[in-house]
């Protein structure tokens, strides 16, 4: 049986920000944009969240709910730096680690290097470590597959610790809502709750069949990892599954040509991605979000793999001339790409015509929210 331990940061960028001002410390930390402007929330301090303040309010909203809250701009190199030390602690105890954010990831404890037979220890000795070398705190969970200790390391947020034995796994999950697994989100939770399931235990009563149909893929991934089945391994290698970038505009714009040039930008931060890493996708995605909250994602399989910002842009011109946007005002504009290979330097190249031919056959999924 293996141990997995999943070891998740506390408000990741706020405390960092408070470790870094001590006049900061027990207060209110909005870590995002301008309280008087377009921004969002990227996190925030446990004080905050007191107020009903959470990741990727608008800014404005926050400021609303809590007047009082220090607002302060993200530095995204100091948290790089500080989580690669983070990393090294990890990488202390064993090579199996699979790194989900810069303040979070699985590791495998099974065979370690400081040839501790107990998980529970590993992690405390772990979490005092973090606490002593980078002034922070950190929660993990502790069980025999990853979907269960990741579910453990959120369940006694800030600075918990709890481990969830093959014994404990069902009541655990039983008890869980359903917010609470990775995948479900607020479209979803209210679908579900609108079903009757609010929790772990009135999910495991609908079928296979019953929970495909009603969620497609993730529905049987649903199936198995709420029965506690999970034979993911910890891979070290992980590769992203996608690499997005958006903007919240300064203003409104509703003209297409306004559009354009932020795209163009976005498009380059994307592919610069991509190149670095050697890497091409098979799927690109366009996001737009309203002056009235609304948002709209647009999917796009592609016919070759792309990883430069000229192709990127070509594709998401040709979707952006087949939405209507008669009337809609547009406060932020993004984009991803997915289903990321290694580069392969002898794809076939499709000439002009054969390009738009494959284009003009190509379908667009829809998905608004």
């Amino acid at each position: 049986m293996r141990k997995i331990i999943h070891v998740d940061m506390d408000a990741f960028f706020a405390s960092v920000e408070q470790r870094e001002n001590p006049q900061y410390r027990g207060k209110p930390i909005v870590v995002g944009g301008d309280p008087y402007g377009r921004g969002v929330v990227a996190t925030c301090s446990y004080e905050a969240r007191q107020f009903g303040i959470h990741s990727a309010m608008p800014a404005k909203r926050a400021h609303q709910l809590c007047p009082q809250a220090i607002f302060v701009r993200p530095r995204m190199k100091l948290y790089k730096e500080i989580s690669l030390e983070l990393m090294d602690i990890f990488y202390f105890y064993t090579n199996l680690v699979e790194p989900l954010s810069v303040d979070e990831a699985y590791l495998d404890v099974t065979d370690n290097k400081k040839n501790m037979k107990s998980a529970t220890l590993i992690a405390k000795e772990m979490k005092s470590v973090i606490h002593r070398r980078l002034r922070l705190t950190a929660s993990a969970g502790v069980s025999y597959n990853k979907f269960i200790a990741k579910l453990a390391s959120g369940y006694q947020k800030p600075d918990g610790l709890t481990v969830v034995t093959p014994a404990q796994a069902m009541a655990f999950i039983d008890r869980m809502p359903v917010r609470k697994f990775a995948g479900i989100g607020q479209v979803t939770e209210k679908q579900l709750k609108d079903l009757g399931i609010h929790k772990g235990v009135e999910l495991r009563e609908w079928s296979l069949q019953q929970l495909v149909e009603l969620l497609g893929k993730r529905g049987e991934i649903l199936y198995h990892q709420i029965r506690g089945e999970d034979n993911r391994q910890v891979n070290p290698k992980r590769v992203r599954k996608s690499i997005g970038k958006e903007t919240t505009l300064n203003e409104d714009i509703g003209v297409r040509s306004e559009m354009i040039p932020i795209l163009e930008e976005l498009a380059q931060q994307v592919a610069t991605y991509l190149q670095d890493k050697q890497l091409v996708a098979r799927v690109l995605v366009l996001k737009m979000k309203f002056h009235d909250f609304k948002q709209i994602t647009r999917r796009l399989t592609l016919p070759t793999p792309i990883h430069t910002s000229s192709q990127i842009m070509k594709y998401i011109l040709f979707m952006l001339e087949r939405m209507n946007l008669e009337g809609k005002q547009v406060r932020l504009l993004g984009m991803s790409v997915a289903n990321l290979t290694d580069n392969e330097p002898h794809i076939k190249q499709l000439s002009l015509f054969e390009e738009e031919d494959e284009m003009m056959h190509t379908q667009i999924e829809d998905r608004d929210v």
